[in-house]
């Protein structure tokens, strides 16, 4: 185990009525990190988190904590609290009582229950709220409300379960800055499911990409998005054009009826291999110019960009641009040695 690491998930599969949903999940998890599980609906994520929390059991595997197999240890007695998207707050108690349930069931001095709970409510800023009942609240006080009662309890590890889910576009946008400063602030492993790939790339140290219930690939934001391990996560980790290609040797391949270099190495001479390039990093110039050529076909304005589908008889390119171009418009487009990803070939695909 990782000396960092404060979980460690060994070999964990899950079934629910002969249907397996978890297989063979190996994943550590370190200190202090924001990890983030993502991936689409009934891809596993959430069932996960519930096996961390401790309220689902592993059909196989173990769930390690700070070395210690915490397996069959019930949720109430792991340093892990949960924050759900439903947030399960009590309506018949204000601000404080929430925040405070915990700490009153430990039976710890009023006097360290009011420091810890006024702790709180400056990390959430919610400071005058304490007698607010929480049907007042807007939602995204409700949210604050929720995490600080998770983390009035000093948990080493915070889940969080889609907990902007239920939130407007703006909120969520500033929600998801606070929950990251948050995280810095009190220093702790928050490990958060969503399917929202700008959320995940927003916030995480570390991506956890599921499909079907396997991890398709584990790094950084910057990692998972420019180098996109197959196709399901390139074109689930925002927009790609993914088209058929030869890599005739290191750093030399040929798609779109044009040889290219690029920056990869380690295939088969010759090897058919998925070729990736990103919309936005298709640049626009006159057909003579171009290393491809084709014809617009559509054009949507999408608000910061242009989105354009250009036409070439063998492939049809999604190009991002700031540089609008009419359908019928001949264009030419060049690609970057470094914007070319050159991926292993997917069967299925």
């Amino acid at each position: 185990m990782e000396k960092n690491c404060i979980i460690d998930l060994k070999s964990i599969s899950k079934e629910y009525d002969g249907v397996k949903v978890l297989n063979n999940l190996n994943l550590y998890i370190r200190k202090n990190e924001f990890l983030t599980l993502l991936g689409p609906s009934g891809c596993g994520k959430t069932t996960t988190l519930r096996i961390i929390g401790g309220f689902e059991q592993p059909t196989e595997g173990k769930v390690i904590f700070e070395g210690k197999d915490i397996t069959d240890v019930p949720p109430y007695r792991r340093q892990i609290n949960t924050v759900f998207q439903k947030y399960a707050l009590f309506p018949h108690m204000n601000v404080f009582e929430n925040i405070a349930f915990g700490l009153n069931i430990k039976r710890l001095p009023k006097d360290e229950i009011s420091r810890r709970v006024s702790e709180m409510l400056r990390l959430v800023n919610l400071q005058g709220f304490e007698k607010r009942s929480i049907q007042s609240l807007s939602g995204g006080q409700q949210q604050r409300v929720a995490i600080a009662r998770a983390l009035v309890n000093e948990p080493k590890v915070l889940l969080l379960d889609e907990p902007l889910g239920a939130l407007d576009l703006k909120l969520r946008k500033e929600m998801q800055t606070e929950l990251k400063n948050m995280q810095k602030r009190v220093g702790i492993t928050f490990i958060y499911v969503t399917h929202d790939q700008e959320e995940a790339l927003t916030m995480s140290d570390t991506i956890v990409v599921m499909d079907k219930g396997v991890i398709q690939q584990i790094g950084t934001p910057v990692d998972i998005y420019n180098e996109p391990k197959n196709a399901f996560v390139a074109n689930f980790i925002g927009e790609s054009n993914i088209v058929d290609g030869i890599m005739h040797e290191d750093f030399v391949v040929e798609f779109g009826g044009k040889v290219f270099k690029c920056v990869d190495k380690g295939f088969e001479k010759d090897e058919r291999i998925d070729v990736v390039v990103r919309p936005e990093d298709l640049e626009i110039t006159t057909p003579e110019e171009g290393q491809l050529r084709g014809v617009v076909s559509s054009v949507t304005f999408k608000g910061v960009h242009y989105e354009m589908i250009v036409s070439n008889g063998k492939n049809d390119w999604k190009v991002h641009s700031t540089i609008m171009k009419p359908v019928g418009t001949e264009i030419g487009m060049n690609i970057a040695p470094e914007n070319i990803h050159v991926m292993k070939k997917v069967k299925d695909r």
